[in-house]
């Protein structure tokens, strides 16, 4: 045996060995890093309560530090599906093209009506179903969905809501609620234990009215990994659930305090 070369190869091993655990090292450093900028204006009590209640930042999540000026919108519907009614396409489509804006409007422009006015949102899509949302100035309007239903890597069918915006002057520009102050009731009185936040998102939303006209006011949306999203009115600091279309969020504010004082 050529023990000079063994030696040498045990010394690379060891060598290799060891950059490997210093890039983790690295690696769970900066994550550590990340999440304390990340969290680094919440208030000492909200950063007290996830801890308590093992609330954490997903890896890709952020608090964002946006606080622009933005008004309610109102809108009349203008096409609303049933639920779990679907319009099936001619011809199925790739799937992948959800992910050019220009290949999407191409293949689909013609089929769906107002498509150019609705964006992917990956993170609210799940298996089976890609969703895209209304956008008003860049910001999406989280109740005004279109669906586009795939299987096989086939986009097969559709279900769209549509609006019409109204022009009024009676609502005035309000600035927002930062996302570190809007986002501590709802930590500390709603989510449960062990919930992973998966995004922050500031967009509009509103509880939906058995009338022509419906208001949608800026929120934030919390979106946890599992389960439905939240919101938070990003003007007065209301917390409500997407089920409050239905009923007010009396209902997870009771939960959530039950879950915390487990």
């Amino acid at each position: 045996m050529d023990w000079g070369r063994a030696k040498s190869v045990l010394i690379l091993a060891f060598l290799l060995l060891n950059i490997v655990l210093a890039y983790q090292l690295w690696t769970d450093i900066r994550e550590q890093l990340n999440a304390n900028v990340n969290l680094k204006d919440l208030q000492p009590e909200t950063l007290s309560v996830m801890q308590q209640k093992n609330i954490q930042l997903g890896a890709t999540a952020s608090i964002p530090d946006e606080t622009p000026k933005l008004k309610d919108l109102t809108y009349r519907i203008t096409a609303l599906p049933e639920d779990d009614e679907r319009e099936e396409l001619p011809e199925p489509v790739d799937s992948k093209i959800i992910f050019s804006e220009k290949e999407l409007l191409k293949q689909l422009g013609g089929i769906i009506p107002d498509l150019e006015l609705y964006a992917f949102d990956p993170a609210a899509s799940e298996d089976g179903v890609f969703v895209l949302y209304r956008m008003v100035d860049g910001r999406p309007m989280y109740d005004v969905e279109l669906k586009l239903y795939y299987r096989n890597q086939k986009i097969e069918a559709y279900s769209q809501k549509r609006v019409e915006l109204s022009q009024t002057d009676e609502a005035k520009e309000q600035t927002v609620l930062p996302a570190s102050r809007a986002i501590g009731p709802l930590i500390t009185n709603y989510l449960p234990n062990g919930t992973t936040i998966k995004e922050i998102r500031l967009g509009y939303h509103g509880q939906i009215f058995d009338s022509e006209t419906q208001v949608a006011a800026p929120a934030w949306r919390v979106l946890p990994e599992e389960g439905k999203p939240y919101f938070v009115h990003a003007i007065s600091g209301e917390v409500f659930s997407e089920k409050d279309h239905a009923q007010t969020g009396e209902d997870d504010r009771e939960e959530g305090e039950r879950t915390g004082q487990e």
